[in-house]
């Protein structure tokens, strides 16, 4: 009976987690245009590139909406 718990357990944290991590905002300039836009997923290429202070990851796109606003790159254009 136990390890029916722990196995039922184990299988909704494995589907809930990553529902979980997918709430992640973060402020990027794209390196041609110098256009900032919020995106949900860290860029791993090179022309997009994360210009919020520290690398901030928001947990809300209004969180991203108001920490560009301060980004003084983006505030510019």
């Amino acid at each position: 009976m136990k390890f029916r718990v722990i196995a039922s357990v184990g299988l909704v944290a494995a589907f809930v987690a990553p529902a979980l991590a997918a709430d992640e905002f973060y402020v990027v300039q794209d390196v041609k245009t110098k256009k900032c836009t919020i995106v949900d997923k860290k860029p791993v290429d090179t022309s997009m590139t994360v210009v919020s202070p520290s690398g901030t990851v928001y947990k809300t796109r209004a969180e991203a909406e108001t920490g560009m606003k301060t980004v003084k790159v983006c505030s510019s254009n």
